[in-house]
């Protein structure tokens, strides 16, 4: 793509983003319906205005993750914490359904090749966070129990999905799953997930004093942006999704997560005195997250090519249709693993329906033998 015409898809994505999500809550409907809608309409799938390309799914990239660091800034972890293992099973249920009824659905219903129906199943298995937020958010409802439990599992659900992908791709290329290669894998990911808002919550306080300290204008969020995809680059490195680092950055730095250890009572007064520090993020990130953040859900919709489908084919239909309620009754049945009320159990199990980060990364995986 040149330059040029990076500039006109740019100035599309972000316009029909911006119109279409005015219509959007115009009608009642979340904004971000609004813009993965634009993304339909600008893409292959209508007009073909606007192509997936290299530039713009970059763009996406850091809008979710910003995204996710806001996400993380309003998280309160020991709130988190209290809702026990209700996210856990949540997660675990909403996995291991729609993964063993995708692979079981395309293996014996279907015909399809082993490693391709194992490959569906994992598609299923992740729940977009990003999209669940953000229609919580339009909603008013980021801050409920239910969003919690909601955020918490979707989380987890990210994680067991990419570990799924990975996993899956190694048994495709040499055909077997050691215990030590899973076991490692998971073990860099726990790690990463426990050390990494201890790090940031450090690295918080000297980001905190050196700004205070300068006369330099937009330090702060030039540093705190450099720490997210710093974060990022570690979350990809130890196998984990890119936008665990930005939710680990995110948690750190929110007002509500103190480390609780005897070495860090000296570093929890510093940041007491400073109680200013979330505000000041919040309020300088406010523009990037509006700027970069629709870009993903446009370019969600830019992806997918419904003129590549041949809609004439009853195979293409069948499979579809299967998969469409698959995806949605494997989600939806996790939200009544729960001891809640029939009201929130449904909440629960449609918010977690929504896929986007880690699934459409499954077209960054090679399938060697699935065809």
């Amino acid at each position: 793509m040149e330059l040029h015409e990076f500039f006109l898809a740019l100035a599309l994505v972000l316009l029909g983003a911006r119109l279409l999500a005015k219509t959007a809550t115009r009608q009642g409907v979340p904004a971000v319906i609004g813009e993965l809608a634009a993304g339909l309409i600008l893409g292959p799938s209508l007009l073909g205005w606007v192509s997936p390309s290299a530039p713009l799914e970059i763009l996406a990239e850091i809008g979710i993750i910003l995204l996710l660091f806001e996400v993380g800034m309003n998280t309160d972890v020991y709130r988190l914490a209290r809702a026990g293992t209700k996210p856990v099973l949540v997660a675990l249920t909403g996995f291991a359904l729609p993964f063993a009824l995708g692979a079981g659905v395309s293996r014996h219903g279907f015909g399809l090749p082993l490693m391709a129906s194992l490959f569906v199943g994992g598609t299923l298995t992740a729940t977009s966070i990003g999209i669940t937020v953000r229609v919580l958010t339009d909603l008013r409802r980021r801050s409920s129990d239910e969003a919690q439990i909601i955020i918490g599992a979707a989380v987890l659900d990210d994680i067991l999905g990419v570990l799924a992908l990975a996993f899956l791709y190694q048994f495709a290329v040499i055909g077997e799953i050691t215990p030590a290669s899973v076991g490692q894998v998971s073990l860099y990911i726990f790690l990463f997930v426990a050390l990494a808002p201890v790090t940031a919550k450090l690295v918080a306080c000297v980001i905190d004093r050196y700004d205070r300290w300068s006369a330099s204008p937009g330090l702060l969020v030039t540093m705190v942006v450099s720490l997210i995809m710093l974060f990022s680059y570690l979350a990809h490195l130890v196998g984990a999704p890119l936008i665990l680092g930005g939710f680990a950055a995110g948690v750190a730095m929110g007002q509500r997560f103190r480390l609780r250890v005897p070495f860090a009572a000296a570093l929890n007064r510093a940041l007491d005195a400073a109680p200013d520090l979330s505000e000041r993020l919040e309020h300088q990130f406010r523009p990037l997250i509006h700027v970069f953040t629709p870009v993903f859900f446009v370019m969600v919709g830019v992806s997918l090519d419904l003129r590549a489908v041949d809609w004439s084919s009853a195979f293409v239909w069948k499979l579809a249709s299967a998969l469409l309620v698959i995806a949605i009754a494997g989600k939806c049945l996790a939200g009544y693993c729960i001891r809640e009320s029939r009201l929130r159990q449904a909440v629960i199990g449609l918010a977690m329906v929504p896929r986007g980060e880690v699934g459409s990364s499954s077209r960054r995986w090679a399938w060697p033998t699935a065809s």
